[in-house]
């Protein structure tokens, strides 16, 4: 089955980009992208088989969210985030479960989200916030208990899929104790309003708007059934909260180089050996990057949350965002001044690949903790601030 995701979203990559520049120019979610994906299963992909998924690796995540970048990056990062959810609550075995004392209850709920995602729901993440950005333990959205459930009210940023997800990965504070991170799957309706914000460099067609919450959800919308688990998980799962964005620059930055390829053939410019090194340095950039990113994804199959295996996944990130980068903005400037015009896919995904950087955690986080890991020290405690 899951040879068949990798060969559906290679299938679907060419509708996704015939697209691709509408919705960028538009800033208009990809909503037919997305009857793509429920049509092909992928919101099942990070599903356990025995829930009606099709039981993925993080490893076949990576190959699918890659090939779907290649198509529309836009596409490929709200799908990220999809995955993110139902892959972070598919990996919780019961070993795992018994460790961070889940109820039976818990785990009840965890498999209707999994088995709905696996029906076609699709997931989104609220995690941001204005003057926090994603770090858990600066959040301002608090949540208490009430009769049959939680309140949680606050205000979110950078909600990619805003107002068209079925449901959204919401992290909050408690109120009793600040100190407490808990995460709700708040299904989409009462009580949330999107309130559109989204104007931005790269990524435009994403909708991250920003999303308000004034709601109320049962008891079993707890994500583990036990408060405080957030940062928990952070920690035992950064894979996907750190590297699941890094397939998806892996792809941007492959679509740069194929986007070029045809426009210096076009030009007849292939002939210039200036150019012909710039597009030689980019292929070579792209495949270290996505072997980087390889290693992290079979090291997590492996190895999940073991320190190595953590060092790999900060590494993907950072060597996907700035190759990115790199690597659009060199083959854009090889191309020339025509490649520049609003419209051309080279400058759609110059923009695109500018944001890989920025994403949690940005690139400048990434190498800090590098560093105090190649020091000796330990990454996740040893900083003058939380990471999360």
């Amino acid at each position: 089955m899951t040879v068949h995701a990798l060969e559906a979203a290679r299938r679907l990559a060419p509708r996704l980009a015939a697209r691709a520049a509408e919705h960028d120019r538009e800033g208009s979610f990809p909503v037919d992208d997305f009857a793509d994906l429920r049509q092909a299963g992928l919101f099942g992909l990070m599903v356990p088989r025995e829930l009606g998924g099709m039981g993925a690796t993080f490893a076949v995540y990576a190959a699918v969210a890659t090939e779907l970048a290649r198509g529309n990056g836009a596409t490929a990062l709200v799908f990220n985030m999809h995955a993110s959810v139902t892959g972070a609550l598919g990996a919780v075995t019961e070993e795992l479960a018994e460790a961070l004392g889940v109820p039976e209850e818990a785990l009840a709920a965890r498999d209707r989200l999994l088995r709905a995602a696996a029906d076609g729901s699709w997931y989104a993440v609220a995690m941001s916030e204005r003057g926090a950005g994603a770090r858990l333990s600066q959040l301002s959205t608090v949540y208490e208990p009430v009769d049959g459930g939680w309140r949680i009210k606050g205000s979110k940023t950078f909600c990619s899929g805003a107002g068209h997800a079925d449901g959204y990965l919401v992290a909050a504070r408690s109120v009793a104790d600040q100190s407490v991170v808990s995460q709700f799957l708040v299904p989409a309706g009462a009580g949330l309003t999107v309130e559109s914000t989204w104007d931005s460099l790269g990524m435009r067609a994403t909708s991250s708007h920003d999303l308000h919450l004034d709601v109320t959800v049962p008891a079993d919308r707890l994500l583990g059934g036990v408060e405080g688990l957030a940062l928990v998980v952070a920690q035992l799962m950064p894979h996907w909260l750190v590297a699941s964005y890094a397939a998806v620059y892996v792809g941007v930055a492959r679509a740069a180089v194929d986007a070029a390829v045809e426009h210096l053939n076009a030009r007849s410019l292939a002939g210039l050996p200036a150019v012909r090194a710039r597009l030689g340095r980019a292929d070579a950039a792209v495949a270290a990057a996505g072997l980087v990113v390889a290693e992290a994804a079979r090291r997590v199959e492996e190895a999940p949350g073991d320190s190595e295996t953590n060092r790999w996944v900060w590494r993907a990130k950072l060597l996907a965002g700035t190759t990115a980068a790199d690597v659009a903005a060199s083959v854009l400037e090889a191309a020339g001044t025509s490649a520049t015009r609003r419209g051309h896919p080279l400058e759609r995904l110059y923009r695109d690949a500018r944001c890989g950087s920025l994403h949690p955690a940005t690139s400048d986080v990434c190498a800090d903790w590098l560093g105090i890991a190649a020091l000796g020290g330990d990454p996740d405690r040893d900083s003058s601030t939380p990471r999360w």
